[in-house]
């Protein structure tokens, strides 16, 4: 298949720039993967679609003020978009300026913090943090929100929580896993109440995951890496899930992801590391049987990979169905459900 494959056309009106007031009250949109027929539904009638028996899997990643402005020692402005930590002083980051600054610049940020430019590494530049503070303190202080791109404002304090998840705990992200923003503490305690299995996994979402795949023939696109964990205790239960004849249901791409880059030997280990996971249509999936998802962007590797999940055909047409009824799109938007 081809990137033009997974075009479509949404107005710009569908994209949501806030959240709403309350997490449960995003709309859901249910699609059964063997018939590809959809239901509309709301957020909170999640809770009547799950079973005891099944095993949700969420992505405790936390996300991080990830975003940073400054000035070169020229005056210059500059903007600072954090990809990965490497270290407490040292990150790989997008840095925005009217010229690319050169190994060895400094650049100066706010309450009197900066960073050498210690060189490039493709289309990213390596940085070190200099003083006695660690990057993830300097970012605790000064750094931004990192909102996607099609959300035009500027952030605030409420995205300080918002564009969180309740069950964050994990740091790292400069993303997050918009999935998980549906679910609020009285959520969690209903899933809780009715016995249903949870587990968490970990996956770094990286800005990343908002680049246009820039190639026509998906085989030449080369995904970029986050960091992914899956824990014993994760890895089993999921395995005590298919022994009960439970689902294994992804809350997330990114928690589809953990689980099937820990997959690649056909069965789910524990284990950690980098992943460029690339799921198109005809990947064969081994470790998850529903997932729940945001509507994603055109052309993107994430429509890609729900599209390998439940059909091509039917999920296109399923975009078609929640763009026709205005359901709202992207991080702060609407969920979908993929079951069946």
């Amino acid at each position: 298949m081809k990137k033009t494959d997974f075009n479509y056309l949404l107005p710009n009106a569908l994209i949501a720039q806030n959240p709403l007031a309350e997490r449960c009250a995003s709309r859901l949109l249910c699609m059964e993967r063997n018939t590809g027929h959809v239901n509309d539904k709301l957020f909170a009638d999640f809770i009547d679609l799950i079973n005891a028996d099944d095993l949700l899997v969420f992505n405790d990643t936390k996300v991080i003020p990830a975003r940073l402005f400054g000035k070169k020692q020229s005056g210059g402005k500059v903007e600072i978009l954090i990809e990965r930590i490497r270290g407490e002083h040292l990150a790989i980051a997008h840095v925005k300026a009217s010229k690319p600054p050169k190994a060895g610049a400094l650049i100066g940020l706010d309450n009197g913090f900066y960073c050498e430019v210690l060189g490039r590494s493709d289309d990213l530049f390596e940085l070190e943090f200099k003083g006695d503070n660690t990057l993830l303190q300097i970012l605790g202080q000064v750094g931004h929100i990192p909102l996607p791109p099609y959300i035009t404002r500027a952030d605030d304090e409420s995205d300080l929580m918002r564009y969180q998840t309740v069950f964050a705990r994990t740091e790292g992200a400069v993303a997050a896993p918009t999935a998980g923003l549906h679910f609020d503490l009285a959520m969690m305690a209903k899933i809780k109440a009715k016995g249903v299995h949870t587990a968490f996994v970990t996956l770094h979402v990286g800005s990343g995951t908002f680049q246009p795949v820039r190639v026509e023939n998906l085989a030449d696109h080369l995904m970029h890496k986050e960091y992914f964990a899956v824990t014993p205790a994760a890895a089993t239960a999921v395995h005590e899930a298919r022994a009960r004849n439970g689902r294994v249901i992804a809350i997330g791409t990114t928690a589809v992801r953990a689980l099937e880059s820990a997959s690649k030997n056909g069965m789910l280990e524990p284990g950690f590391g980098e992943t460029d996971l690339f799921i198109t249509p005809g990947y064969q999936f081994k470790s998850v049987d529903a997932m729940l998802t945001n509507f994603h962007l055109p052309e993107s590797t994430l429509l890609m990979l729900v599209s390998a999940f439940a059909g091509y055909q039917p999920v296109m047409a399923a975009y078609r169905h929640a763009i026709a009824q205005s359901y709202r799109f992207f991080s702060y938007g609407d969920a979908m459900f993929l079951s069946g």
